[in-house]
């Protein structure tokens, strides 16, 4: 599946709509739960999803140096025939980022498969001066969110 956003297609609606094909893919009984979700990082209104290359994460993080960006993910469960789509977002504000500074944290290859080419779990925590929202958001999974639906839809659709 290609993570492309579709012409004049917003944040909120592409991750949402990413979520949904990714759970569409699986193949699972009505009795088997599939969770799917999908991250980005958009900066004047620019998504960065996972970098190509050690440029690219360079590029992406020298956008993100001393500034706000939002973080969204896009979430979809499945059970019973039923499914649930939702999305949170999280602003997340970096510290100014000197270029050895972003150069280093590139060399240690974390930036290269995660959404804006940070994760704030690892050593880009030192640059992330505030966040609005929820954290987990920002590792990838909004574990409440995601708890709260997944609760939600196994009431509704008790086990055949």
């Amino acid at each position: 599946m290609e993570e492309i956003p579709a012409a004049g297609e917003l944040p909120i609606a592409y991750v949402r709509r990413l979520a949904q094909s990714k759970a569409a893919a699986v193949v699972a009984s009505e009795q088997e739960l599939v969770l799917a979700a999908d991250t980005i990082v958009v900066v004047d209104d620019k998504i960065l999803e996972k970098p190509a290359d050690p440029a690219d994460a360079i590029r992406m993080l020298s956008l993100l140096s001393g500034r706000q960006h939002t973080v969204h993910t896009g979430i979809c469960v499945r059970y019973g025939g039923q499914s649930q789509v939702d999305h949170a977002q999280t602003t997340v504000e970096f510290a100014c980022m000197t270029p050895d500074e972003i150069a280093a944290y590139v060399s240690t290859g974390e930036p290269m498969d995660k959404a804006g080419a940070y994760g704030i779990q690892g050593y880009a925590s030192r640059f992330v001066t505030s966040i609005d929202g929820c954290y987990f958001n920002i590792v990838g999974l909004p574990v409440s969110l995601v708890y709260r639906h997944m609760s939600d839809i196994l009431k509704s659709c008790p086990v055949r």
